[in-house]
């Protein structure tokens, strides 16, 4: 992600718009050539005008910092706190923190034997367990189902056996967090093991 809004990205959703920088400029009420400053990278926008210029491109200001339509839940991102066991998900890439600490996305991986992942589908559901011990140091904190219209997530405790049942809502991902190894993520489909 860009530390702030890059000439390129306004450009880009600007011309997605098919507005030109002089009716984008009367949206803002600034000149044309401030927008031109803008897109060739001789200036940045203030940040009192960010709101304003994410209305103008239609789009909201995480988009306006990334550059992306965040729209497709595919695209979700987990954060975990290490301190409280906070777990945050976002629809893209972005700055989050917890107890102080900025927390990094996860980066997940296919299942190895030891987070073996094994969903059945059942009534309309995948029923969705793991062979993996549940202790206060070493558990499953987490499943959760991601498709492009929604994500179901459900948190787990020590004392919870790693099972539970999602939603069957088309293709996707499941995901499923160990607090000691990290984030697995397997592709959903209809018909699983």
């Amino acid at each position: 992600m860009n530390p702030y809004v890059t000439g390129q990205t306004i450009q880009m959703l600007r011309e997605k718009r098919r507005m030109t920088q002089k009716q984008l400029a009367d949206l803002l009420y600034i000149s044309d050539k401030t927008v031109s400053k803008w897109e060739t990278g001789k200036g940045l926008p203030d940040i009192m005008l960010l709101e304003p210029l994410a209305k103008a491109l239609h789009v909201s200001v995480p988009e306006l910092f990334s550059g992306n339509r965040t729209g497709n839940m595919l695209k979700t991102r987990f954060y975990v706190c290490p301190v409280c066991g906070n777990v945050i998900s976002a629809a893209g890439e972005g700055a989050f923190h917890c107890c102080g600490i900025l927390l990094p996305p996860l980066e997940p991986e296919e299942p190895d034997t030891a987070h073996d992942i094994i969903v059945t589908p059942m009534d309309g559901e995948y029923y969705v367990r793991m062979a993996h011990p549940m202790t206060k140091r070493h558990f499953i904190s987490f499943f959760a189902a991601v498709t492009a219209e929604r994500v179901t997530l459900v948190k787990l405790y020590p004392e919870q056996e790693p099972e539970t049942r999602l939603p069957a809502k088309g293709r996707g991902w499941l995901y499923a967090y160990c607090n000691q190894h990290g984030l697995f993520r397997l592709p959903l489909r209809r018909e699983q093991r």
